[in-house]
């Protein structure tokens, strides 16, 4: 036990934590007047969230990576069964069918999908590394890639959609994969985004639905942004920011969230509440322990003693940044609503724990690179045991 507890990455965990602790502390007081009579409702059960996660991330951190790569196929049958079966019998809230009812929790399978594609993608590109071509290799990544993404958007979830596809270009990008196939897939994407946003629709097919379509149009036009309907959520939450000030308006005086003008406080836009609560000091400070955060898992790519650990720890950096830097960028304007939730901090089950046991993979890559339970790795793709 001594000898794990010495081989964490201590600074990596104790940053996870403080965001973590600083995020229920912005839910306790944002949300203490949303539920009459039980101002500790979404505290409580956030807190619940976080000890389990944290319990799972320690006990995941002891576990070598190579079991995670042993078990690839399992995890991504997982998966698609589950994700599968959330269009089948899930529950609908506010549209979106993404959730299956376990009674006193709400088990969001494509949450805990990001964290099992990173695992399975990335074991899948070290098993065939060298026995197939390039191009064949990143048609099999993308198409590993794709199935669990195209379900996820048919519930319809386009953010968490995106989530997957910045994961595997991030694995792709640190697997070494040639700059040709990046501008191919960028300009794939530009031919998927005139079929979803022109052509289709033109031909009578309607690929996104109408409150998706609303909230990207309002991001690319501005000008137009109707401040009652579509561009609400936008409005509110710049406002909120925009009170906050450089030190913050303090819980009370933090009006549009404590009189519920800024919606979805709890989850999609609790950033705007610590701009709003905090001010500009308070959001530098959790930018700051974000940007350590990454640069732990940055330093990991190149510190872990396997190919497989590097990789993964890619695909997780990438999902905390793409989530980050969206999220953000949704509040104040600079990227369209997706609901994304920022990492450690939005309110939600499923999301907090995978979060969790994403560092909890972290420190396991970076316990067992240490102890030399890996093969050790000259280069990528070129490991000697």
């Amino acid at each position: 036990m001594r000898h794990y507890l010495r081989h964490l990455d201590h600074l990596m965990l104790a940053t996870a934590v403080a965001i973590s602790a600083f995020g229920l502390w912005i839910i306790e007081n944002a949300t203490a007047n949303d539920i009459p009579g039980n101002p500790r409702y979404y505290f409580n059960r956030e807190l619940a969230y976080v000890v389990v996660g944290t319990a799972g991330m320690l006990i995941l951190a002891a576990i070598p990576p190579s079991v995670f790569r042993r078990y690839q196929w399992w995890l991504y049958g997982f998966v698609l069964a589950t994700t599968a079966a959330v269009l089948a019998v899930g529950s609908t809230v506010q549209g979106g069918q993404r959730w299956i009812n376990l009674g006193a929790f709400q088990f969001q399978p494509s949450e805990f999908g990001k964290l099992l594609l990173i695992l399975g993608l990335s074991g899948l590109l070290v098993r065939y590394r060298g026995s197939v071509s390039e191009n064949k290799l990143t048609l099999m990544a993308l198409g590993y890639m794709a199935v669990p993404a195209l379900l996820v958007f048919l519930e319809p979830d386009f953010g968490t959609a995106l989530v997957y596809s910045a994961i595997t270009l991030g694995i792709l990008f640190v697997h070494g994969a040639p700059w040709r196939h990046f501008v191919w897939l960028g300009l794939a994407g530009v031919v998927v985004l005139a079929l979803v946003f022109s052509i289709l629709p033109a031909a009578g097919v309607q690929v996104l639905q109408p409150y998706q379509k609303d909230r990207l149009t309002s991001f690319l036009h501005p000008d137009r942004v109707d401040t009652q309907g579509d561009g609400y959520h936008l409005t509110q939450s710049q406002i909120a920011i925009g009170n906050g000030g450089v030190t913050g308006r303090g819980v009370e005086g933090a009006t549009q969230t404590r009189l519920d003008y800024l919606p979805e406080h709890a989850t999609d836009f609790v950033f705007s509440v610590v701009g709003e609560e905090r001010g500009f000091v308070g959001a530098a400070w959790l930018l700051a322990l974000y940007m350590l955060l990454i640069w732990r898992g940055l330093k990991l790519i190149t510190y872990s003693r396997s190919t497989y650990g590097g990789l993964v720890a890619a695909g997780v950096v990438s999902m905390l940044m793409f989530q980050i830097f969206i999220n953000i960028g949704m509040t104040i304007g600079i990227a369209p609503i997706t609901g994304i939730p920022l990492p450690f901090m939005s309110y939600g089950g499923s999301h907090t724990i995978t979060n969790l046991l994403a560092i909890g993979v972290l420190q396991s890559i970076h316990v067992h690179a240490q102890t030399a339970d890996e093969p050790v790795t000259y280069g990528y793709g070129y490991s000697y045991g």
